[in-house]
């Protein structure tokens, strides 16, 4: 049975509840370890929209790739374009070379939806260096538009199956992302965490939602759908601040999070707490800039670190956090909304910019990289020291070659008597030359 998507408030509020921790978490702030959840909740958010847009359209008659395609395309490029365009000058003024080669790297990861990937092979998500990174919260934005990508082909390749079908395969998928998951949280844990088959169990938790609530009322108990969806609230707030970078992520564990917004979205009804919690003003006000909030978050806290190092304070800290507010308000407001409005801005503008934007960004990181992030407007004594910092393992085996005798050789007495000699006299230059 088809149902036409109605507008849901508490949505909006769930999606405040998921990027506040988020930006608490890499401002620092030490309550909120478990801050990090946010994205699965993002993820399980975005399961369910999507799904629920696309079968609204198939069970019309309507749906096409190229609506899809536009749609998300006007929801996420324009302000991500907009955040890399403002940041761009700050990291060609702000970064060193080392860092800015990296940022070019990043950049042209963006532009072709892999970044995930990029930060996959670089480290860490837990790690200090990523603090360092401006872009490095794109990542799940490249999971989910692989998603989007994937997504649509598979159901327009399996619409003619009939849901069981379509509903058995995903069920499949889901338990062998989760799988992938769990093993790669001990084994792999950088794969695990960046990249979409580990990741695509917690959007699916979303697309099951949605697939539900297309074929199924809600629950009509209200006694029942005040314990759940007060459950999945608790879920999420016990993951935000009990959870922290020794858990392991994506694992067992994101269940609580990500079950938890599943059970909000299914049963926060109008007259429920839960729904009251989340359809507070300020909350659906902050929830509705989310998105553009999200994305900079980490450019304005990175570039301070950059900037000031340790030197910072909570008040300053508190007052960049504010910042990104700001700014993701501007983006949403002069950004996310003229772009979305059809009447106003026609399909064909959005995709000839998005692609001629692509294009120069992915060039213009590139030109960043090969050019070593602009080493060469340095001095020759600069050049020297930051040619070390683009690949630090190359260096420390180099020097380790070069501080070892290379043509030392255990079966040539000789040699063995010359290094004793070396290191015996070079140990009495410097005891008798200190000075008195």
């Amino acid at each position: 049975m088809s149902k036409n998507i109605e507008y849901r408030s508490e949505i909006d509020g769930l999606r405040a509840l998921a990027v506040l921790p988020v930006i608490f978490f890499h401002a620092g702030f030490e309550w909120f370890s478990g801050g990090f959840v946010g994205v699965d909740v993002f993820f399980v958010i975005s399961g369910y929209l999507i799904t629920s847009l696309i079968i609204d359209d198939m069970n019309k008659g309507n749906f096409s790739l190229a609506n899809f395609y536009e749609r998300r395309a006007r929801r996420l490029l324009p302000a991500l374009f907009f955040m890399i365009l403002i940041t761009l000058p700050f990291a060609m003024y702000w970064l060193a070379p080392s860092d800015l080669k990296r940022f070019g790297q990043s950049l042209s990861a963006i532009s072709i939806f892999l970044s995930n990937i990029l930060f996959w092979t670089e480290g860490g998500y837990f790690e200090t260096a990523s603090e360092l990174k401006p872009l490095i919260h794109t990542w799940s934005l490249a999971v989910e538009e692989q998603y989007y990508i994937l997504f649509p082909l598979f159901l327009l390749a399996s619409w003619s199956l009939g849901p069981i079908w379509i509903l058995l395969m995903l069920i499949f998928v889901f338990l062998l992302s989760f799988y992938a998951a769990n093993w790669g949280a001990y084994n792999s844990p950088y794969a695990a965490f960046y990249l979409l088959p580990s990741r695509g169990w917690e959007i699916l938790i979303g697309t099951f939602v949605a697939l539900y609530l297309r074929n199924y009322n809600y629950f009509s108990s209200n006694l029942f759908n005040q314990i759940l969806s007060l459950l999945g609230l608790l879920m999420i707030i016990v993951s935000i601040f009990l959870f922290d970078q020794s858990t392991p992520f994506p694992s067992i564990y994101t269940i609580a999070p990500t079950l938890g917004a599943a059970f909000i979205i299914i049963s926060a009804r109008p007259n429920t707490i839960t729904y009251l919690i989340l359809s507070w003003k300020p909350l659906v006000g902050i929830g509705l800039i989310s998105y553009s909030v999200y994305l900079w978050h980490q450019p304005i806290l990175s570039f301070m670190r950059h900037r000031l190092l340790d030197n910072t304070s909570d008040l300053l800290i508190i007052f960049l956090c504010f910042l990104a507010f700001f700014m993701g308000w501007v983006s949403w407001n002069y950004i996310e909304k003229p772009f979305r409005d059809r009447a106003k801005i026609k399909r064909s503008f959005v995709f000839k910019l998005s692609f001629a934007l692509i294009i120069l960004f992915f060039s213009f990181g590139q030109w960043l990289n090969f050019n070593n992030g602009r080493l060469n407007t340095y001095s020759i004594d600069e050049q020297a020291i930051y040619r070390n910092f683009f690949q630090p393992e190359k260096y420390v085996t180099e020097r380790h070659a070069e501080i070892r005798l290379l043509d030392f050789d255990k079966n040539n007495q000789k040699k063995d008597i010359l290094l004793l000699a070396i290191v015996f006299l070079k140990t009495l230059l410097i005891h008798y030359m200190k000075p008195v």
